[in-house]
């Protein structure tokens, strides 16, 4: 498996949490959000996760997905909305010029090259915009069943290089990012805490939903992580999963 190819994963991420409600209606206040002439573009929107609770809020979203198989089942799983979704990437969305009052990524835009997204955001965005880039990973450090898991997954995979997950001290500087083309200032960060209970089958749906691991890891000691995520969970019948969701927000220059 690639790294940062999702075409094998797409039909797992049904799995995979969304975000905070909590965050979300920060998110939005923050960004003045009004319902009338509000447009956001949700970009590399996955399955749309994120998407569908913008649309359930009454916001007007474009959401732009690269991979064909996750815009599909973003496709079935917003159809009961009025949304357009469209082929595109960070680095060229094919949206118009200075249409958007929010553009967003959800646990992507470290897929993405800064200097040229970040230059197409800006380009997307009216006067006075916003860009946000939000994830949503587990917070290891809360929980006693994941910090082993954690510990178990470098014990096979030692060199493991984490994209998104971790302590906030362990990823990007984020803040020194959205402000190094020019293109953005004010950087806003907001952290919410919240924990999701799942099934077994459904824990481990997720596990197969992830990338960067499994590329990484190879197929043979990927099955082994697999198996050691197995056996931590074993002998229970739901998990309780804490997740720390994590925004950097910048308003766009001129």
């Amino acid at each position: 498996m690639e790294l940062g190819d999702f075409t094998q994963l797409a039909r797992y991420y049904v799995h995979r949490p969304a975000y905070s409600e909590i965050l979300v209606s920060a998110l939005l206040k923050h960004v003045d959000f009004r319902p009338a002439d509000f447009k956001v573009a949700d970009i590399g929107a996955g399955t749309g996760k994120l998407t569908k609770m913008l649309l359930e809020r009454g916001v007007s979203v474009v959401a732009v997905e690269p991979n064909d198989a996750m815009r599909e089942e973003g496709v079935r799983f917003t159809s009961d909305y009025a949304v357009s979704w469209i082929k595109g990437s960070g680095e060229a969305t094919n949206l118009q010029s200075d249409e958007y009052n929010w553009v967003v990524m959800a646990s992507s835009f470290h897929w993405t090259n800064p200097q040229r997204s970040l230059t197409e955001f800006h380009r997307i965005l009216k006067r006075g915009g916003y860009f946000t880039a939000v994830w949503n990973p587990r917070n290891l450090e809360g929980s006693e069943l994941h910090s082993s898991i954690e510990d178990r997954i470098y014990s096979i995979v030692p060199h493991l290089q984490r994209v998104s997950s971790g302590s906030r001290s362990h990823t990007k500087k984020w803040e020194e990012i959205l402000i190094s083309t020019g293109h953005f200032k004010d950087v806003v960060f907001m952290e919410v805490d919240y924990v999701e209970r799942m099934s077994r089958e459904r824990y481990m749906g997720i596990w197969n939903s992830v990338n960067d691991i499994r590329s990484q890891a190879g197929e043979h000691n990927w099955e082994k992580i697999v198996k050691a995520i197995e056996d931590e969970i074993a002998d229970l019948d739901n998990i309780e999963v804490p997740y720390k969701n994590r925004a950097w927000t910048a308003q766009r220059v001129g």
